[in-house]
């Protein structure tokens, strides 16, 4: 692992249900490695792996076989509340990523305390109050004057853009983003996505993000992977990915693919 590696994914292999009719390949050999700073978008048909592989990164089930290595180190068999120390995550949906009942300044602080005994028993200093209303500020959400509300109140729009900024509080080594926009109306979702770019690029952070947007995955970020069938098939840097349509793209799956890519989300392109 090169001193520059932030994330590297060797042989990952897991199969649900083995040996059973009901068996899945979910992920058939998965060989990443992303740089710090990388902003790499995931696409790929359903069933494809890009969820599995997040979770596999995340640690929410032991892998089958190969090695996941996170800033140097390796978390292939670190359980997964442990990783969390690490990473950043930001569901599909806006529900799964705070506390319902507590209110939006509680949920930012269990967020900042990460890592630390994660209850509220001294209060929230005056100081954290104001990192948090000047962060909260710069979402343009109006959730600044709002800090005392309780977070199921939200509508998913500001609830997900909250659980943006509570998972880039720390700067996690790593920010995985699972179709985060999916669940959101599209004026929501591209508000959402311009501050997913922002945070990302303000805090210099190394993000994966998996979307069926193929449109958003070409403007987003510096790499682009495609994956199907539990494995990736292809891989493209920033000045190539440029230079593609969502019909090249199209193209170019069907032939690493060796099929046509049709009734998929995968086509959604606004």
């Amino acid at each position: 692992m090169a001193e520059s590696d932030m994330l590297v994914l060797q042989d990952i292999r897991k199969t649900f249900n083995p040996g059973t009719i009901v068996e899945k390949k979910a992920l058939t050999g998965v060989d990443l490695t992303l740089r710090k700073g990388d902003f790499v978008t995931v696409i790929g048909g359903n069933g494809a792996g890009k969820s599995t592989m997040l979770n596999a990164i995340a640690g929410s089930f032991p892998i089958d076989r190969g090695t996941i290595l996170l800033g140097g180190r390796d978390v292939t068999r670190l359980p997964e509340h442990k990783r969390a120390a690490f990473l950043g995550r930001v569901f599909q949906d806006p529900m799964m990523g705070t506390a319902a009942s507590m209110n939006i300044e509680e949920n930012l602080a269990l967020a900042g305390r990460r890592g630390q005994y994660r209850g509220l028993r001294w209060g929230i200093t005056a100081r954290e109050r104001e990192i948090y209303r000047e962060k909260l500020s710069a979402l343009e959400l109006g959730l600044e004057s709002r800090m005392g509300s309780k977070v199921g109140l939200l509508s998913g729009g500001q609830r997900q853009a909250l659980t943006l900024l509570m998972a880039t509080l720390k700067q996690p080594e790593l920010l995985l983003l699972d179709e985060h926009t999916a669940a959101l109306d599209p004026k929501t979702a591209e508000k959402v996505l311009n501050l997913t770019r922002r945070l990302i690029a303000e805090n210099g952070l190394t993000a994966l993000m998996v979307t069926h947007n193929m449109k958003d995955a070409l403007a987003l970020g510096n790499r682009m992977i495609m994956m199907h069938e539990g494995r990736i098939i292809l891989d493209l840097d920033e000045s190539q990915k440029a230079h593609m349509t969502v019909e090249d793209l199209l193209e170019q799956f069907e032939q690493a693919s060796g099929r046509e890519l049709a009734n998929d989300r995968m086509l959604l392109t606004n």
